[in-house]
C-alpha cells in the first residue's frame, strides 16, 4: 500500500522508514508483518463515534506487548486491542512480527460519508456503504469511480476483485425537502488496498557451490493469517529459463549437482491461485568453483590382473580430488595410441577390454584432466592365463532305456585349460564326487542306478582360474511296473444284473505311461492309459454272463505284470422277481392255514349235528348288512346243555363266531375269531372270548401278517359281548357285538386269510 503524500514531518518519517526496514520486512524474511482489524468494519466514520483497532500476528499466542504507532510515531505500548475517536494513520507491532501496513481512520462532521469495508487485500471484493445522518430522508445515492458513476443503488455497492491502484470514489445523495430538491457529495476516499503478499525474496542455501554439490533455492514469501486459505504457486528461473519441473506448490527448489556452466543470475516468482496475483523475486547470483583433478589411481577387475584368457577386463581410472567435466583416457605401455578415451562429470570412468587374450599382456595406465593438465596413473601389469573352458558331460548306458540297477560312466572333459583340473560330479545340484585330471583331459565317475538317480546331471571343471560348469544332461531311470492290484466298485459279494460295475486297476510302482488290459476269464475286455502313472478305470455294465474271474495287466514298455484274480458272484434280481418269490411263500403260507381252518370248520359242523344247535342241511348265509347284527329273533331260548342254578360247574364247550372285517379303511383289513365259554358253577357269569386278529399291514412294495389275541366278555343269554373289541397292539377294530359265521365266500379283497376254523376271501 502505497503513503499518503502528507507527511507529518522528517523525524517521524525516518522514524517510519527504520521500523518498516527493521527485521521482519521482506528484505530479510524473519517475521511475517503484523496486521490491523477494525471493528466496525469501516475506515471512515462520523465524528463522535469510535472504532476499536486490533493488532494480529501470524504468532499471536506468544506476540506479547504491542506497540502502537499513530501517524508515523511511537504512540503507546499496551494490549493488542485499543478505542480511538482520532483520525489519523495507526499501524502496530507485536514482539514476533514486523511492523504493519498503516491504516488511516478518519472521522468526519460532514452530513454525507462513503465507508469503506477493512481490511482490503488484493483482489478481494470491497463493499462500499454511502451513509447519511438521516438516512429517512435519502431517496437515490449514487457512487463514483474517478468522477465517473459506477452506480446507484440505497444500501451499498460492491466494487469486484480490487488492485492497488490510485482510484477515487465519493458518492452523492438526493432527496426531497419541504423547500425542494436537495443533493449532498461526499468526501473523496481513496480505499486502502493491502498486499496479499509480499514480494518473495529467493535464498540460496550456498551463494558459491563447489563444482558437483548440491544447492537449495528457497522462495520466501508469506500470506496473511486472514487469507491463509489462498494456495500459492512457486517457479525458479536461470538466466530467465525456468528450472525444474516448473510452476509448483513447493517454494522450495533442489539442484543436485552445480556445474561450472550453472553460474549465473536465479529468481524466484510466486503466484496466487485465484485470485490471480503474481510477484517476482529481486535476482541473486550464484557463481560455481571449479576444483583440480588430483590422486589419478587405476583399478583393474579381476583384481591383481590374474585374468582369464576370454574373459572381459575392466580398466577403472578415478580421481579423489576434482570437478566439473573431466577427460580419461587409457594406455598400455609400448603404444602410442591410447587404448580409449571418455569425458564425463564424474570423479571415476571405466574401459572395458573383451576377450582378453594372451598377447594384451603388458603394463597398463590412465589418465585425467578437467582443463588443469593431465595427471597420470600408476602402472598395472596383466598377464592373462588360460582357464578351464567349459566341460562337456557324458552319460554311458549300457542300454538305449536306462534301468534301475544299470551302472552309468558320467565323462566330464573340458577341451582347453591350464593343468592340474579337478573334476566336480552333481545331481541336480547335489554333489556326487570328484575326480583329477592332472595333465588335462578328463575324467570319469561310475553310479549305480536307482530309483532316485533320475534328473539332470552336469559336471564343474576348476583349475583354479575359476569353475566352468558343464550344460545340464537329463537321465531318465526307468522303473518296470510292479504287479498291479485290481478291486471292484461297488465291492460287494452278490451282484445285480444292470449294476455299473467299475474294475479299478494300480501298480504301486512303475515309470509312467502305463497301459492298462482288463480281462474276464482271459478274455480281453478293454484297455485304458494313465500317462502321468497311478491307476486306470474301467466300466462294465453287468449281465447274466459277467459271473466269473476277473484280473488286469499293466505294461510301461518293461514287461507286464498281471494281477490276482478276483471273483464276482452274480446274482439276476429285481424288482418283479422279488414280488414273485414273496408272492409264492405267502401264498404257500396261505395255502397251509386254509387247509387247517378247513378241517376245523368240518370239526365245528359235526359237534353241532351232535348236540343240534345247527342243521343238517343248508347253509346258512348273512349279506354284509347283517354282518353286524344279532341272527335271532323272539325271546331267547333254553339250552337243554345249559346248566342250571345249583349245577356244579362244569367247562363248557368253546362256540367260536367267525367274521371278516373290514372297519372302513381299505388298507386294514383283518379275521376274527369269537369263542365264547361259561362255568356250570358260575351260570351268571360273563363268559370270556377270545379272538385271533390276522392283519395284513402294507409297508410299500411288501406286506406282512400281524397276529395278535382280542379277548371280550360275552352274554351267553343274548349272544353278543359286553365290552367292544380290542387290540393289544392298537389296531382299530369295530365297536359292534361280534356277528354270527358270515357266508365263508364273502370277499372284500384279493389276499387270502386264515383264522381258527374259518378260511374266507378278504
Amino acid at each position: 500500500m502505497g503513503f499518503p503524500c502528507h507527511w507529518p514531518g522528517q523525524v517521524p518519517m525516518l522514524l517510519w522508514l527504520l521500523l518498516t526496514l527493521a527485521p521482519g520486512r521482506e528484505q530479510s524474511g524473519t517475521f511475517p508483518k503484523a496486521f490491523l482489524l477494525l471493528k466496525p468494519p469501516w475506515s471512515t466514520a462520523f465524528k463522535g463515534e469510535k472504532v476499536t483497532l486490533t493488532c494480529e500476528a501470524d504468532h499471536s499466542p506468544a506476540q506479547g506487548y504491542t506497540s502502537w504507532y499513530h501517524n508515523w510515531a511511537f504512540w503507546v505500548t499496551g494490549s493488542k486491542t485499543i478505542q480511538t475517536q482520532k483520525s489519523g494513520h495507526y499501524a502496530c507491532k507485536t514482539q514476533r512480527s514486523s511492523i504493519s501496513d498503516p491504516v488511516h481512520v478518519e472521522f468526519l462532521s460532514e452530513w454525507l460519508i462513503l465507508q469503506a469495508s477493512h481490511p482490503v487485500f488484493e483482489g478481494d471484493d470491497v463493499d462500499l456503504r454511502c451513509r447519511g445522518k438521516n438516512e429517512e430522508d435519502i431517496n437515490e445515492k449514487i457512487y463514483y469511480r474517478n468522477q465517473k458513476e459506477i452506480g446507484r443503488h440505497l444500501s451499498k455497492f460492491t466494487l469486484r476483485s480490487v488492485s492497488r491502484d490510485k482510484s477515487e470514489y465519493h458518492c452523492t445523495a438526493s432527496g426531497e425537502s419541504f423547500w425542494g430538491p436537495w443533493e449532498e457529495t461526499s468526501k473523496p476516499l481513496n480505499i486502502q488496498v493491502q498486499e496479499l503478499f509480499p514480494h518473495p525474496v529467493l535464498r540460496v542455501s550456498t551463494p558459491q557451490p563447489i563444482e558437483g554439490s548440491p544447492v537449495n533455492l528457497k522462495c520466501e514469501t508469506w500470506l496473511p493469517p486472514l487469507r491463509s486459505y489462498i494456495e500459492l504457486q512457486f517457479c525458479f528461473f536461470r538466466e530467465d529459463k525456468v528450472l525444474g519441473s516448473g510452476w509448483s506448490s513447493s517454494p522450495e527448489l533442489q539442484i543436485p549437482t552445480m556445474w561450472s556452466e550453472d553460474s549465473g543470475s536465479y529468481s524466484c516468482q510466486a503466484n496466487a491461485v485465484t485470485p490471480n496475483i503474481s510477484k517476482k523475486s529481486l535476482r541473486s547470483w550464484i557463481r560455481v568453483k571449479r576444483i583440480p583433478v588430483s590422486d589419478v589411481n587405476l583399478e583393474i577387475q579381476p583384481p591383481g590382473g590374474q585374468l582369464i584368457e576370454g574373459e572381459d577386463l575392466a580398466l577403472i581410472c578415478s580421481v579423489a580430488k576434482g570437478t566439473g567435466t573431466v577427460t580419461f583416457s587409457w594406455h598400455r605401455e609400448g603404444t602410442e595410441r591410447s587404448l580409449g578415451r571418455k569425458t564425463q562429470r564424474a570423479l571415476s570412468a571405466e574401459l572395458r577390454i573383451a576377450a582378453v587374450r594372451q598377447q594384451d599382456a603388458g603394463r597398463y595406465y590412465c589418465a585425467a584432466d578437467n582443463m588443469h593438465g593431465p595427471i597420470l596413473s600408476r602402472r598395472i601389469r596383466v598377464n592373462p592365463r588360460i582357464p578351464a573352458s567349459r566341460p562337456v558331460l557324458t552319460l554311458r548306458t549300457p542300454r538305449t532305456r536306462a534301468m534301475v540297477g544299470d551302472m552309468v560312466e558320467l565323462c566330464c572333459e573340458a577341451q582347453r585349460g591350464s593343468p592340474p583340473i579337478l573334476y566336480r560330479f552333481y545331481h541336480e545340484d547335489v554333489t556326487l564326487g570328484s575326480s583329477s585330471a592332472p595333465s588335462g583331459g578328463g575324467a570319469s565317475f561310475n553310479l549305480s542306478l536307482t530309483t532316485e538317480h533320475s534328473g539332470n546331471y552336469s559336471c564343474e571343471a576348476d583349475n583354479g582360474l575359476g569353475a566352468q560348469r558343464s550344460e545340464a544332461v537329463p537321465l531318465s531311470v526307468s522303473v518296470p511296473v510292479s504287479r498291479p492290484v485290481l478291486t471292484l466298485n461297488p465291492a460287494r459279494a452278490q451282484a445285480v444284473v444292470g449294476d455299473l460295475l467299475e474294475l479299478r486297476c494300480e501298480a504301486q510302482s512303475g515309470s509312467p505311461p502305463i497301459l492298462y488290459w482288463f480281462y474276464h476269464e482271459d478274455v480281453t475286455l478293454g484297455n485304458s492309459s494313465a500317462p502321468s502313472g497311478g491307476g486306470a478305470s474301467f466300466n462294465l455294465s453287468l449281465t447274466t454272463e459277467h459271473s466269473g474271474n476277473y484280473s488286469c495287466g499293466a505294461d510301461n514298455g518293461l514287461g507286464v505284470q498281471r494281477s490276482y484274480t478276483v471273483t464276482l458272484n452274480f446274482t439276476e434280481f429285481s424288482t418283479n422277481k422279488v414280488t414273485h418269490i414273496t408272492v409264492g411263500v405267502i401264498g404257500c403260507l396261505l395255502s397251509l392255514l386254509v387247509l387247517a381252518a378247513s378241517a376245523s370248520l368240518v370239526s365245528h359242523f359235526r359237534t353241532q349235528r351232535k348236540s343240534g344247535g345247527l342243521a343238517t342241511t343248508g347253509t346258512p348265509s348273512y349279506s354284509p348288512k347283517e354282518h353286524w347284527k344279532p341272527s335271532w329273533s323272539g325271546p331267547p331260548r333254553t339250552d337243554p346243555r345249559r346248566p342250571t342254578p345249583g349245577e356244579p360247574p362244569a367247562l363248557m364247550e368253546l362256540q367260536p363266531v367267525y367274521s371278516n372285517v373290514s372297519p372302513g379303511d381299505d388298507n386294514l383289513v383283518y379275521s376274527q375269531i369269537c369263542s365264547s365259554q361259561h362255568s356250570k358253577e358260575n351260570p351268571g357269569e360273563t363268559p370270556s372270548r377270545q379272538v385271533e386278529v390276522r392283519r395284513p399291514c402294507v409297508s410299500g412294495s411288501k406286506r406282512r401278517l400281524l397276529i395278535g389275541p382280542l379277548k371280550y366278555e360275552w352274554d351267553t343269554e343274548r349272544r353278543h359281548p359286553l365290552l367292544p373289541c380290542s387290540h393289544p397292539m392298537a389296531v382299530s377294530l369295530p365297536t359292534d357285538p361280534c356277528p354270527l359265521p358270515p357266508d365263508p365266500t364273502h370277499s372284500l379283497g384279493t389276499d387270502t386269510i386264515v383264522s381258527h376254523k374259518h378260511t374266507g376271501n378278504i
